[in-house]
């Protein structure tokens, strides 16, 4: 299974990011293989769009379950026409949000955040 986070940073004590189109990295934790890939996020720097850029990108990687804090209305359209299911966290470390999915401890998202229009 590929999950995809979120992150602050590169290691998997990172923070997760709370924003899912404007957060800095992807991490990708492949769980069969235990490898792990790190993405910039591309739509970090878009004047407008960040969530459609940085969905793109994360369905590109063919992951299967994305955890982030919040998405918005574009983001989370394109999402949930994949079926990729995503599922809301606070910013903890990367480590931990992993056990927390593991557990089942964390809530699927089933809607979308508020449209932030290039802020």
């Amino acid at each position: 299974m590929k999950i995809a986070i979120s992150a602050h940073g590169v290691e998997i004590d990172s923070l997760l990011d709370v924003r899912f189109g404007r957060c800095k990295y992807f991490q990708i934790h492949d769980t069969e293989g235990e490898e792990i890939k790190v993405l910039e996020n591309k739509g970090q720097f878009s004047g407008g769009g960040a969530g459609i850029a940085a969905a793109q990108q994360v369905l590109d990687e063919n992951v299967d379950v994305i955890i982030t804090g919040n998405l918005g209305p574009n983001a989370f359209k394109i999402i949930n026409k994949s079926g990729i299911k995503v599922y809301k966290c606070e910013s903890i470390t990367v480590s931990s949000v992993l056990e927390k999915f593991e557990k089942g401890e964390l809530k699927e998202l089933t809607q979308s955040g508020p449209a932030h229009h290039g802020i």
